[in-house]
Formats: C-alpha cells, structure tokens, sequence
C-alpha cells in the first residue's frame, strides 16, 4: 500500500518502479521505516487459498509487486507452476477513491490489502465470482476468460452465490440484488423508506457482533432471509474531516452504550423479490434484544441466535417461515458474566440434528443436538476451548475443529466422531495453524507459522501420510530471518493466576538491567500472545529492542481463550485487575534484574490506549511515561453491545462506569502522557481524547499531542505511520532512555 512514494524515496532514495527487493534495507535490525512500511516480514505470503473440485489446482490472492495490491492467482499442484488469472498491479486503487461507504466496511474489516481482496468459486466449477472495482466479474479459472456481471458506481457489497450456482445476490445502496452468473440483468429484490436498509448488517453487528451480513441463502435457493436495519431514531454523530479543502461531514447513528440500539427486524422474501414476511421478535421475546445469528435448517426452518440486550443468555429460535411459528431449541445462560457470541451453530443435513458450541462449562465446547434441541451427547469437555468448526463429514461420522486442547498459545486441528470418544489432533507442528477442509475432499490446506517459522501453506492429507509445500514467506522475502523471536514467558501473578508474557530483550543486551516498554492491549475477546509468527513480527516491538529498551507483551485476565473465568475480573469494573497484572509482569523482569525499575512505560492503542492511561493512573510507581492511542476515556462514549457486555448498562453500574473512567481519575495521574488520535475516528471518536484534555488542562497536567487530521481508527497512510512511530520512539527515548 505505497501510495506515499515520494516520503518513502526521500528516506530509503529507491526509484518508485523498482522490485519488490529493493524496498526493504540489507540492515541486519529492522528500522523505523520497517514499522511504518507494509507488508511486515514473513507477511508476503499468499492467501485465500481454494483447491479446485479436481483437486488438481489451488486459486489464491497474491501480491507479487509487495505493495499489498492482491491479484488472482492459480497454481498447479503437481508442478508446482503458478500464472496470474487477474492482474490488478497497475491499477489506480488510492484510498481517495473509495466511497465512504467501502472505506467504513474496509475499517469494520481491519482489511489494510487492495486490489482484489475476496473471492468464491460457483459451485464445483471451474468459474470464479470476483468483486473488483465496485462491480462483479466471473473468470474462467481454466481458459482465464472475464466477464463482467454489473456495472455502475455504486459499490457492490457482501456477493454470495445461490447453492445452485446459477445466481449472485449482492447489496447496494443499502437493499438487496442479485443477477445471474450467466449474464443478465441485475434486479433489485428490496425497497424501503429512506433511512433504512435491507440485506446490510449494522454497525454494531459488524462491528461487535461478528456479523458482517445482513441477508442469507435458503438451502434450496427459493428465499433469503433478511434483516431491516432502521437507525432513524438514533441521535446523528457529525464527524467533520478538518484536514480538506472542501467542508465535509459525515453523520453517523453511533449507538452509544445505555442509549437507543438500531432497530433490527427479520424477514423472508422470496427469490425473486416481492413483499417480505416479518417476524416480529421483540413481541415474542417482550424485551430489547440482538439478532446475533441467522442460519437455516435443511427443512427450510429458520435457526435464529437471540441475545438479551444485558448479553446474559443466548436463545436458538426456530421459526416455521410458512406458518411463522416460534420454538426456542435451546438457552444459554450466564447471569453473573455475559455470553461471548459463536459461529458454533451448524445443522447436519441428515437426520435433523445439529451441532452447538456452548460456553456453559466455562470453556467453548461442542455438542450434538437433536432436531428439538435435546442434547444427545458431548463431543468435547475439558479446561481448554474449541475455537472453530473446521468441517463435518457426516457420511464418515466425523468432526473437525480447530481448538486450543494442546495450549492456549496454539491452534491445532482436530477429529472427533459425531458418536463420542476421545478427539485426535491431526496437524502435527506445535505452533499457530489457520486450517481449510473443503467439503468431499481427503485433503486440507494449513497455513502454519510460529515464534520461530514465518508462515507456510501446505496441502496435507487428513490421513497424514503426505504434505506438500504450497508457499514459504522466507523463499521470497529474506527478512523474517533477520527478526529475533521472543521469548514466552510464563508468570504468575499475585493472586496465583497463571499470565503468558512475549518478551523482546534488546538487541545490546549487557546483562545489566535496562529500560521497559510495555505494549499493551489488555482488553477482552483479544489474545497478543501466541506461539504464532504474528508475536515475532510486531514490528515496533522489535524496533523498540534495537533501540536500547526490553519489550514485555503480557496478556492479563480479561483477555480471550483463556476460559471464562479467566476473563470474569474485569466484569462491571475496568481498568484495575489488568493494570494489577500488568504491573506483576514488570515486577516479575525486576526480580530477574532485568528492568531498570525507574525506567519503566507503557503503550497501546484504543483499549491498550485506555490502558496506557489506566498504568499512570492506577501504578504511578510503576509507570512512569505512557504513550495513549485512540483511548476510550469514559465508557459512556463507547458503544453498546461492546460496552454493556463487560461494564452492563450506565444507567444500572454508575459506580462502575465513574470507577474506570480516566476522566474521574485525572488528578491521580502521573508520570509523562503523549496522546494520538485520528480526528475523523468513527470507531472511538476524537471526543474520547477532547474530553481527556479537558480534564489534563483543568488538572493543570501536561501531555503530547499527535493528531491525524485524515485518519479514522489507525494511520493507514504511510508517511503518518512513519511521522508517528518516529514521535513514539523520540518521546520515550525523552523520558526514560
């Protein structure tokens, strides 16, 4: 993504049109422009892998100019020969470009690649659906022939294919279309008032809720669910891009935490459009609720994910679309913690049962359902979590997923029989696979890495006698090479709690005790430390050991895969328990005489932001400079669904809420403070700093201040990135170097 050439020549002095290999330095340590500069060592493997229904090829996106502009790629298997099906190197993509529209999705996405970002194969065939440029296209993956299936400027969004391959739906303009794979005419299937939109997932669901889609497939292709998303009633949030020529202004319906959610309604229509059938659900449930998941039975029945606005149960709901009938299958309940949602649903397609991922135990695990919802048995128990259903193989009686059962800083593959028994781990290397298992084929596709391995994609077989190399990252790009992994530190903190820690020791290391930084992130339903190639490859942490500084990465309670238990402390009250175990982890390198225990900081972004400020707050003797990125400073600013998950409602926890809010605790603040921030900002808005610095400047407190006039939730522009990361370093070089 080196759209700032002109920044990136007057530092490295490389002509724009060179290869790949001249944008990176022959240093033996990475630089500062290695932070700013994309894609990160080891990051230059291809991706989106599908292997062909002959099993004779795989597709995948690769970007071979290593500016993270994806093109379309085919490779065979036997050979080993790979050719461009689409090259989209040359194409203008710039960012300006983007209508507000693709820019928010890209953000809801964390996508920092372009050019062609997605793709899915019709049917078993050998056709490609390809959404570039606004517009969707089918390519040949055998002859390489394209054709377009739409035109127009406005973007379509969200495509999937009808089971029978012979149609494509599509969002645009906030209501639902489809065309067919053939060629044809695109139909517009939906219409409403202005204001609302069908067929798209709302903020909230897309943001928190894991739901980027807002319409879905029936079985046999004759109907889609959909959801209506009305916003109207919720109060417009300007946010004004300071940084352009022109006044503009974006209005957003940001539903803050204890204020009015979107309304949110289901229905079916058919195929081929016409007047949708609602189903009424808040009438049936009485309250405020969430539609978290939608899904289909293979008879045709709706199965329905239902969350209570205080997310302390989660209810399968099936509904007869004909008749529109109720049924609740099931009910998950946590009334003193709250219900992290899944993907865990998954109907068999014989003999109406299905399969539910459940975190009642305390940890995720599945079990097999009859049709209305009897638990027939376990298939998985224990003090670890299965993290994804990878595939079911229903003639073989066999289930695969992917779980933690050998550590928590792993991902592994596994197989266990739909009948019961003990599962099998099928992937064999310890460290982080990321597995596909296409339907009827005896072969899957892993992309491995870990601390000390750059990713790799193999092509094994699930009976584990072969293994071929797809792509290694180090083939290509010899940088990961240069990268010390970190060593995996295992603490205990004082409450006899077990914290896994990521240690970078700095490159000059004279055994004698040196400065600290603590990067952090430190918030819920997120884990920064795996045995995983992403660990080795934090950049800024790797750049901080060249420069004289330790580096810890410590996942505290309240952090995800752990167990529920483990994430329970910081229910109702945040801010406290992860400073606590953040501040064991820097006290554990003391005792080992490592850290100077005069020269300690910390850094994060948005809930490491908050965190930041939280160390200076809560362990002035601890911390004694602290870099905030984009902070959520009092949780009244932040969303719903996010928010009231862990801190409830305002309304309800206002001890709570005034507790973990920076805001109420500024005069207890201290140490060195630089704050940065984006101004247009949509996720956590530049008010959360605004508001800080009102309360520094009547505290009489000094900090920094680094804005980005045209960056939302992270600088993607790269001479921002560089201007930053040289901000970052020069501030705690000030304080504590």
């Amino acid at each position: 993504m080196f759209r700032d050439r002109n920044v990136f020549n007057l530092y490295t002095g490389v002509n724009a049109s060179m290869t790949l290999e001249t944008f990176y330095s022959n240093s033996d340590r990475p630089g500062l422009l290695d932070i700013a500069r994309y894609p990160y060592p080891g990051s230059m493997l291809p991706s989106s892998y599908r292997l062909s229904p002959d099993g004779k090829h795989v597709t995948y996106l690769h970007s071979h100019t290593g500016d993270m502009k994806n093109s379309l790629w085919i490779q065979d298997i036997d050979s080993g020969h790979s050719k461009m099906l689409w090259d989209v190197s040359g194409k203008d993509l710039a960012r300006e470009k983007e209508t507000l529209e693709e820019a928010l999705l890209k953000e809801r996405l964390r996508q920092r690649s372009s050019g062609i970002t997605a793709y899915q194969r019709v049917g078993r065939s050998a056709l490609l659906l390809v959404n570039f440029e606004r517009n969707l296209h089918i390519i040949n993956s055998e002859t390489g022939e394209r054709r377009a299936l739409t035109s127009g400027k406005s973007p379509c969004l969200d495509p999937k294919i009808s089971p029978d391959g012979q149609t494509v739906a599509f969002v645009r303009d906030g209501e639902l279309w489809k065309v067919p794979t053939k060629g044809g005419d695109a139909v517009q299937l939906t219409s409403g008032e202005l204001g609302t939109t069908r067929g798209v997932a709302d903020y909230i669901a897309q943001e928190e809720m894991g739901r980027s889609s807002g319409y879905f497939w029936s079985p046999k292709g004759q109907r889609f669910a959909i959801l209506e998303a009305d916003e109207r009633h919720i109060d417009r949030y300007p946010i004004v891009h300071q940084g352009k020529d022109q006044v503009v202004v974006e209005h957003h319906h940001y539903p803050f935490a204890g204020a009015k959610n979107p309304k949110v309604r289901l229905g079916v229509i058919g195929s081929d459009g016409g007047d949708p059938t609602w189903f009424d659900l808040e009438a049936h449930y009485g309250e405020e609720i969430y539609i978290a998941r939608v899904d289909w039975f293979p008879d045709g029945h709706l199965g329905v994910q239902v969350q209570n606005r205080d997310q302390t149960w989660l209810e399968l709901l099936d509904i007869d679309v004909d008749n529109g009938a109720f049924k609740a299958l099931l009910r998950d309940q946590q009334p003193e913690a709250w219900i992290n949602l899944h993907n865990g649903f998954s109907a068999l397609k014989k003999g109406g049962y299905f399969l539910w991922l459940s975190e009642n135990s305390g940890f995720f695990h599945l079990s097999l359902h009859e049709r209305d919802g009897k638990k027939l048995r376990d298939l998985t128990s224990g003090e670890w979590m299965v993290t994804r259903i990878v595939k079911i193989d229903e003639p073989g009686r066999l289930l695969y997923f992917m779980a933690t059962k050998e550590s928590a800083l792993e991902r592994q593959l596994y197989r266990v029989s739909l009948d019961g028994g003990e599962p099998t781990k099928i992937t064999e290397d310890s460290g982080w696979h990321s597995v596909t298992l296409q339907s009827k084929q005896d072969r899957y596709l892993d992309t491995f890495s870990s601390l000390s391995s750059a990713p790799k994609v193999h092509l094994c077989s699930l009976d584990g006698k072969t293994r071929v190399t797809l792509a290694d990252s180090e083939e290509k790009d010899k940088r990961p090479g240069k990268l010390t992994p970190p060593d995996l530190l295992t603490i205990k903190n004082r409450h006899g709690d077990t914290l896994f820690g990521a240690f970078y020791r700095a490159v000059e290391d004279d055994g004698q005790p040196k400065p600290l930084l603590v990067h952090v992130y430190g918030g819920p339903h997120a884990q920064r430390v795996l045995n995983a190639w992403a660990t080795t490859v934090d950049m800024r942490a790797q750049y901080w050991a060249t420069q004289g500084f330790h580096v810890l990465r410590l996942d505290n309670r309240g952090s995800a895969n752990r167990g529920l238990a483990f994430e329970l402390p910081l229910r109702h009250k945040t801010g406290v328990v992860e400073v606590e175990d953040q501040v064991d982890g820097v006290r554990h390198l003391i005792e080992k005489g490592l850290v100077d225990k005069e020269r300690v900081g910390v850094a994060g972004w948005s809930y490491g932001g908050y965190m930041a400020c939280m160390c200076l707050i809560n362990a002035p003797d601890v911390f004694k400079a602290g870099i905030s990125g984009a902070p959520v400073t009092h949780w009244d600013g932040y969303d719903t669904h996010y928010t009231e998950r862990y801190m409830g409602q305002p309304q309800k926890n206002v001890a709570g809420y005034k507790e973990s809010s920076v805001l109420h605790q500024v005069q207890s603040m201290q140490g060195s403070l630089m704050l940065i921030h984006g101004l247009i900002d949509e996720n956590v808005h530049f008010r959360h700093t605004a508001r800080l610095i009102n309360a520094l400047i009547e505290a009489d407190k000094d900090y920094d201040l680094v804005l980005f006039p045209n960056e939302r939730h992270m600088p993607r522009n790269e001479s921002g990135r560089l201007y930053m990361e040289r901000r970052m370093l020069d501030f705690f070089k000030k304080h504590l170097a």
